[in-house]
């Protein structure tokens, strides 16, 4: 402890007036409590008056205690006044860090939802295996004779061509991005033995620019068929019944003539959209017909035995045709206000 000035009425004022000062100066409790410690502790020159006063002579001890203790006294009330301030400061300070405006429009976060395309998807599924079909599944990044050879395309085929399919290098690993979602099928007719009923959706890609009607990578749902004695009248009532449950009972179809290496004879389906914006009208829907030979032979079926049909629609294209919706852009860009249209299905 440094030492400590005579016991006078002028070191005890001065001691008073610097602990006076600092009591003042100090911002909150925190700092308050080391003033109170610096001019009031062990330390202080207060507690070194205090500790003088047993060597004074005996007729001086009195009159230097009472200066001193009036002195600790006056320090004493003016640390609790300053102490309730700062204490009163600092909760007012908290309590409108903490109000609220009650007036002010509240916030409110949006439930996070499925896309229209994942819920039509499922319904395509549930409709399906309604009817006793199974949903299959396959790979997206496919060998090239399960997304080609195995569907009858020929080696010069234009679907075969980098302009229309990715293919990932090597190109010599004869590995592709899947065009369609026809692979599951013959994938379906190897893993299984007849009778097979299978519905794939899935993703499938194209190098296609992102426009109005087109995008790179969309989703598929394929059927395939494969049993004794099938024809394309089963075919037509399964897709008649098909568009029914998504388009309603107004729905109907019809098949024109196409080609498709995969089926033969092959259709181009188109369905009856009677309360179209526009008015009422046929859009082309998909593909379909009776499974080619060359297709149940490469999945090791005995088409002198098993007859198949097999059918194909983007689900894009069919929401787009459900709910009259012109830019198939608005499907991948994103927006909540897009999905909120179809209500906010978890």
């Amino acid at each position: 402890m440094p030492e400590t000035p005579a016991i006078t009425e002028t070191s005890v004022a001065g001691a008073v007036d610097a602990a006076l000062t600092a009591i003042a100066a100090a911002t909150d409790s925190a700092e308050l409590k080391v003033v109170r410690a610096r001019h009031t502790g062990e330390n202080s020159a207060l507690a070194g008056f205090n500790a003088a006063i047993k060597s004074l002579p005996g007729t001086e001890k009195a009159a230097a205690g009472k200066l001193v203790g009036a002195a600790r006294g006056r320090l004493t009330q003016a640390i609790a006044a300053r102490d309730a301030e700062l204490v009163e400061a600092e909760e007012s300070a908290r309590l409108a860090a903490e109000s609220v405006d009650v007036t002010a429009l509240a916030s409110r976060q949006a439930a996070g939802a499925r896309h229209p395309l994942s819920l039509l998807m499922e319904q395509i599924g549930d409709i399906f295996t309604g009817m006793g079909w199974e949903v299959a599944e396959g790979p997206e990044l496919e060998n090239e004779w399960f997304n080609f050879d195995s569907m009858n395309f020929d080696e010069d085929h234009p679907a075969r061509a980098m302009q229309d399919t990715f293919f990932v290098d090597p190109v010599e690993s004869h590995l592709v991005l899947r065009t369609h979602t026809s692979p599951v099928q013959t994938r379906s007719m190897l893993d299984r033995t007849p009778p097979i009923y299978v519905v794939a959706p899935g993703k499938t890609f194209r190098t296609d620019e992102l426009d109005a009607t087109h995008t790179p990578v969309f989703h598929q749902v394929e059927g395939l068929a494969v049993d004794k004695g099938l024809t394309m009248a089963n075919l037509r009532g399964t897709l008649e019944h098909f568009a029914r449950l998504v388009f309603g009972e107004e729905a109907k179809i019809r098949l024109r003539p196409n080609y498709f290496p995969f089926t033969e004879p092959s259709a181009e389906m188109d369905v009856w959209q009677p309360h179209a914006k526009g008015g009422a009208r046929w859009v082309e829907w998909g593909g379909c017909g009776m499974i080619n030979p060359n297709v149940l032979r490469a999945s090791g079926i005995d088409p002198e035995e098993y007859q198949g049909f097999a059918f194909g629609m983007g689900i894009e294209r069919t929401l787009q045709f459900r709910h009259d919706l012109n830019d198939m852009r608005d499907m991948v860009e994103g927006d909540v206000r897009f999905s909120q249209q179809f209500g906010m299905v978890v």
